[in-house]
């Protein structure tokens, strides 16, 4: 089986060093599937028994075939340049599963299905035994993988870059209610899909010192001299588009040591240190974003930073190079690339780098062209989370990249003084260079100063960023902000996860909506067709129990399918509020004892999220989430009315269960804190109603749905700021016997009775004043709008109605419309 794959691979690897390869004759998709199948069984199995995981790595060996042909014609024709090519840099791909997307794109569930019947297993249980691939943290990876599929369906010259983890995102184990992380060994078996490009191999420099020399000319160049070296191998992926032949690349890049060991240290004993260097080296793409709450940590993230950004901007320099020679004139013209946030943004110096130390351009030049390819997308409005490097860290590890940003500021602070003369205060607030004890460089004003387009991801972000965050640079470069709300690919967030919903519009819409999700707007003329709300609300039922079967397995925890399913799944934030959902589980549960129960709604509610390793909060706010329900799980007077579960090891494939089976969807963050979000728009999709503030996305989507199909609660962004300035936590408190009660019950040790006093940091954070996130003055906001859900939800039929108008407002929130926003307004001529 291996040697099949590689020498397959040999084919696709030929076309991206130029050469065009040998085309596979044509043939009927079903009888080569079934027959690769079979040959890579025949040939990969050693044993007479066939397990799942076998089924799996041969079905995707046999997909992998099918697209070969298209992958090489895709690169031979954007090999061609005949349209400007986007680079996509991003240090997260959280691609999750591939094998049902990758069907589903290429029209071959079918085929697949009953190629496997002879084997008697359901293609949803070979599909299981697929590893996640937690590339990424969360939203900001999802939406990467979003993206990536929207540009190939859209037939867009569109390449991924980011980096090759060993270990992706850590797998939460749940211990006496404490978030344990353990290593995600998504590779333990392999990876069926990617192929290795070790001859496209290229060297990433670190360490050493710069050094002057004048050449022949005259002309005076720096080069960067005695450093460590690290091998950047390429892997690449498939990402093919919905059903048009066009299959793009998602490059990953593995460190490795450019020698696997001094094997003189090793003859002479010194083992540890023959293979000390290669262990340096490798560490760089072993674990997805290391905890940089240590030095070494720090400067593990910022190799992998720069490790990502140079090799990809090598590879795209060398593809540029193999087609037009060394004349640089028309480099802009040919190429963009797309910062995803402030991660990738040492691809700024690295890039004037390359250009001027190993193509000899001057700096204007090389500046000229810098300044015309680079896009900046902007994700977050936390000042903490924007990144920041010591001028020591970062002149030790990139001496070379630390004197180009220098000099990059020295310019650029030119121009901020003939626009502001005389004002020095502004000349130090916005330098890329922040002083202090120990200086700073502010990546994102890195970015932000060498980029031609700077974008946020939703209306309100995009203001707040314009008017708060960015505000100078704003003023100074007007031209250069605008907004691209984030999306999701419909494909994955509702024909594959949602087969049952799918079927259901394709008999009332046909099957457009899969590339064009505006067209769903048509399920608004059956809100008030009885038999159409019947078969909706069946779908529903069926995802409920699919979903409420998965809380059993990994909760043990039984979730009724008559209930209302509340569901809140996301990484575990302050601002992203979990504790808030989970006082208005306690204040039910008091209720509840107290015989308040009249018109109540029996509910389930579902919280799921990692937190970071090092953010003591967040994990606190898991183990209250475990004790709550504990209390409410073991009491039989409660669970008629209430039932609550935490979700362990919350994933991109555990998302694909959820959104289908839920009713009310949780976006309820503080407003003017969330980017964008794009959880909420795949719950929209799949017909949950949300209940949420002014914040992100949620904005746009109520625009679209109608404010009575959406439960608004909470303060503004503005109102937040304004509250802020005098916040009083104790007089909302004061006023709120429910969220006295609440609090007073959580004091009182009644979730904690062999842990005294473990919340108290949860219970102190809520009655501060400097609490950022809000919580006690949104508390019963939150309550009124959760009794309006609970009213609506007694009517079936009316909130039917309402799922069946949040799925037919969903079409603006497809990944295809912005990403044909990026194509027509940022990546012009793409």
């Amino acid at each position: 089986m291996a040697k099949q794959a590689d020498a397959q691979a040999d084919k696709y690897a030929a076309t991206d060093a130029g050469h065009t390869g040998e085309r596979l004759p044509p043939c009927e998709p079903c009888e080569a599937l079934a027959a690769t199948l079979n040959r890579h069984l025949r040939a990969g199995l050693c044993r007479d028994e066939r397990r799942v995981e076998d089924l799996f790595q041969a079905l995707a060996l046999s997909v992998k075939e099918q697209l070969l042909d298209d992958w090489r014609a895709t690169r031979n024709a954007d090999n061609d340049y005949g349209r400007r090519q986007v680079a996509y840099l991003s240090l997260e791909f959280l691609m999750g599963r591939t094998l049902g997307n990758a069907l589903l794109n290429l029209d071959l569930t079918d085929e697949a299905r009953r190629c496997l019947t002879e084997h008697a297993v359901a293609l949803e249980t070979v599909e299981e035994a697929e590893h996640d691939a937690g590339l990424g943290n969360g939203g900001l990876g999802r939406l990467a993988a979003c993206f990536l599929d929207s540009c190939a369906s859209m037939d867009l010259a569109v390449t991924g870059y980011g980096i090759r983890y060993e270990y992706g995102m850590f797998a939460q184990k749940i211990v006496d209610g404490f978030q344990i992380e353990r290593p995600d060994r998504w590779l333990k078996d392999g990876n069926p899909w990617e192929v290795r490009q070790a001859q496209r191999a290229l060297t990433v420099p670190f360490f050493g010192h710069t050094e002057s020399y004048v050449d022949r000319n005259g002309r005076r160049h720096m080069q960067w001299v005695g450093t460590q070296d690290v091998l950047a191998v390429p892997h690449d992926m498939p990402v093919p588009g919905y059903r048009n032949g066009r299959i793009n690349t998602l490059r990953l890049w593995k460190a490795e040591a450019t020698d696997d060991f001094d094997l003189e240290e090793f003859n002479q004993g010194d083992y540890a240190e023959a293979v000390a260097r290669k262990n340096l080296a490798e560490q760089i793409t072993m674990v997805l974003y290391p905890n940089d709450a240590s030095e070494n940590g720090k400067e593990l993230r910022l190799r992998q930073q720069y490790f990502l950004s140079s090799a990809s901007l090598q590879d795209l320099l060398r593809r540029y190079v193999r087609r037009f020679g060394e004349d640089f004139s028309h480099f802009a013209r040919h190429n963009v690339v797309q910062l995803n946030d402030t991660h990738p943004a040492i691809a700024v110096p690295e890039l004037m780098r390359l250009l001027m130390d190993v193509y000899c351009l001057e700096w204007d030049q090389a500046w000229e062209i810098t300044c015309h390819t680079m896009a900046y997308t902007n994700h977050t409005l936390l000042p903490e989370a924007l990144e920041r490097w010591s001028v020591r860290t970062l002149g030790h590890i990139l001496p070379r990249i630390m004197e180009i940003i220098f000099e990059i500021n020295a310019r650029y602070l030119d121009s901020v003084a003939h626009h502001w003369p005389g004002d020095g205060h502004k000349l130090a607030a916005m330098s890329i260079i922040e002083e202090g004890p120990e200086p700073q460089v502010r990546m994102a004003y890195l970015a932000i100063v060498a980029s031609f387009s700077v974008n946020g991801v939703a209306a309100l972000h995009t203001r707040l960023l314009k008017d708060g965050l960015f505000r100078d640079f704003y003023a100074l470069w007007p031209e250069r902000f605008n907004n691209k709300t984030n999306g999701v690919t419909p494909r994955r967030w509702l024909a594959h996860c949602n087969p049952r919903l799918a079927a259901l519009l394709d008999s009332r819409l046909g099957s457009g909506w899969k590339s064009d999700l505006s067209l769903l707007s048509g399920l608004n003329a059956f809100c008030g067709d009885r038999d159409f709300i019947h078969a909706w609300r069946e779908v529903k039922q069926a995802n409920k129990q699919a979903l409420a079967e998965l809380v059993s397995r990994e909760c043990q925890v039984q979730f009724d399918t008559a209930m209302l399913f509340d569901v809140q799944v996301k990484r575990i934030h302050e601002y992203k509020r979990q504790l808030l959902n989970i006082l208005h589980v306690i204040h039910l549960y008091q209720k509840i004892l107290a015989g308040d129960t009249e018109h109540m709604v029996p509910r389930c509610v579902l919280i799921g999220g990692k937190a970071a390793p090092g953010y003591a909060m967040a994990k606190l706010i898991i183990k209250l989430a475990g004790n709550v329900a504990h209390m409410v799980n073991s009491d039989p007077l409660v669970t008629p009315w209430l039932r609550f579960a935490f979700l362990p090891n919350y994933n991109v494939s555990a998302m694909e269960r959820i959104c289908p089976g839920t009713d009310l969807s949780e976006q309820i963050s503080t407003a003017g804190k969330e980017a964008s979000g794009t959880g909420n728009m795949k719950f929209m999709m799949n017909g949950a109603l949300t209940i949420g503030t002014l914040d992100g996305a949620n904005i746009e989507m109520m625009e679209e749905v109608g404010e009575d199909n959406f439960f608004l609660f909470g303060l503004s962004a503005d109102e937040v700021a304004a509250t802020k300035r005098d916040y009083r936590p104790q007089e909302f408190i004061q006023r709120s016997p429910a969220l006295k009660a609440v609090l007073g019950l959580i004091k009182s040790g009644h979730f904690s009775l062999l842990e005294p006093g473990i919340f108290e940091p949860l219970v102190q954070a809520i009655e501060s004043p400097w609490d950022q996130w809000m919580l006690a003055a949104d508390f019963d906001a939150y309550c009124q709008a959760q009794h309006r859900a609970n009213e609506l939800y007694r009517n079936p039929e009316r909130w039917a109605a309402c799922s069946i108008r949040n799925t037919a407002a969903s079409g603006r929130f497809s990944s295809d419309v912005t990403i044909a926003n990026y194509r027509d307004e940022i990546w012009k001529g793409a």
